[in-house]
């Protein structure tokens, strides 16, 4: 059994997620980091239908972000977890999502979250 892992790291990204007004009437910078898990076999060989366009990939996870909106960073890891996890090559995904600029009166460069979605349903 071999296991190949794609990861996207730091795709930013203006969203309007939060639960003040304030970052929901107007646009903030988000960044994630996607792993997505193939299939055993998958990406085994060199053959781009063998495995995951993370281009794509990336590109679903951004217009996620740009066009819902949602209170909790949690609820949007979430909905880009399930939507990547359509993919039919994908064993799991894991969404990490960061608000770089939280609304706190300390020095704290970001908030976020982690989310690991499978294809049996399982959550992590």
């Amino acid at each position: 059994m071999s296991s190949t892992t794609i990861e996207l790291r730091g795709l930013r990204v203006l969203g309007s997620h939060g639960v003040l007004a304030e970052e929901r009437s107007q646009l903030q910078p988000f960044e994630l980091d996607i792993d997505l898990t193939l299939v055993d076999g998958a990406g085994d060989v060199d053959a781009i239908d063998d495995t995951v366009d993370y281009g794509r990939v990336a590109e679903k996870a951004a217009q996620i972000v740009r066009q819902s909106s949602h209170h909790l960073l949690e609820s949007l890891a979430g909905e880009v977890a399930e939507a990547l996890l359509e993919e039919p090559l994908l064993d799991s995904v894991t969404v990490a999502v960061r608000k770089l600029r939280p609304p706190v009166p300390l020095d704290l460069a970001s908030a976020g979250v982690r989310t690991t979605r499978r294809r049996d349903g399982q959550r992590t």
